[in-house]
């Protein structure tokens, strides 16, 4: 009696996954395929939860070359669907789904949701500088030639020359909608 008491204890600590049949339905991945991410991620994360650091640490792997701190924070804030500040299995499964799989038009919203990093409706110049100094940060000093430390802001006056259809100084969904899929 000793051994279970303690492991009823560590269960109820793992947070416990949506049923595979509720994933299926909120995902285009097969039974399979959900059952090979699930086994993945809980290599990686034995509780069932992902925090923000921990995160950070598995994305800097794939930038190795820079610092990937504020990129991952802004790619952890997209799949945190729910905003309590970690990432279980279906927050990262329903993303995953909707980035490899979803129809061009959830990509373009998922991509907006992610630029749109105070979550108002609109992308400000701020944030997309904000976007844009995280990724020239992650991709390091390393890149030939090597980046030129206003192209961050060059960058941003290019997309909202394109992206700003009515001039007002954001960036709606529908602009940004109308403009990637031209």
């Amino acid at each position: 009696a000793d051994g279970g008491d303690a492991e009823l204890e560590l269960s109820a600590q793992r947070h416990q996954p949506e049923g595979l049949e509720q994933l299926l339905a909120r995902t285009k991945f097969t039974k399979r395929e959900l059952q090979s991410l699930y086994r993945g991620f809980k290599t990686e994360c034995p509780s069932g939860l992902v925090d923000e650091e921990t995160f950070t640490l598995i994305y800097s792997r794939f930038f190795p070359q820079g610092d990937a701190g504020a990129y991952a924070h802004l790619v952890f804030d997209a799949f945190d669907a729910d905003r309590d500040g970690a990432l279980c299995f279906q927050d990262f499964v329903v993303g995953l789904s909707v980035l490899l799989r979803g129809t061009v038009q959830q990509k373009l919203k998922w991509a907006f949701d992610l630029y749109d990093i105070n979550k108002d409706g609109y992308i400000t110049k701020e944030e997309m500088l904000e976007i844009m100094k995280s990724i020239y940060d992650m991709m390091g000093r390393c890149t030939h030639p090597p980046p030129r430390d206003s192209a961050p802001a060059e960058h941003v006056e290019v997309f909202f020359q394109k992206m700003d259809r009515n001039g007002d100084g954001v960036v709606t969904f529908e602009e940004f909608l109308e403009t990637c899929q031209k």
